[in-house]
């Protein structure tokens, strides 16, 4: 009896390759996994589910985060502040 739908296929781990993983990109997942207290496979099961399972923020969501990091600033960033910062940067 053949299965109607993929139910089957979400509850069984696929197996995949990386090959040829350049060192510089390996050493990065190395680095992560550690500090995840993650395997490399494990490391690399977690980026793709994020980049796979990721969700767009609602508008919401983006004003709440907004909201927040506005409550750690000293008051309000004007076109003028902006603009003497510049001036005053420079030599």
């Amino acid at each position: 009896m053949k299965p109607e739908s993929n139910h089957l296929r979400e509850r069984v781990a696929m197996n995949f390759t990386l090959k040829n993983i350049p060192n510089d990109i390996y050493e990065k997942i190395k680095v992560r996994a550690e500090r995840s207290h993650r395997s490399i496979n494990g490391e690399i099961i977690s980026i793709l589910g994020e980049t796979v399972m990721a969700r767009r923020k609602s508008a919401a969501e983006i004003l709440a985060l907004a909201d927040e990091l506005r409550s750690h600033t000293k008051g309000v960033v004007t076109d003028e502040f902006i603009s003497r910062a510049k001036r005053e940067g420079r030599p």
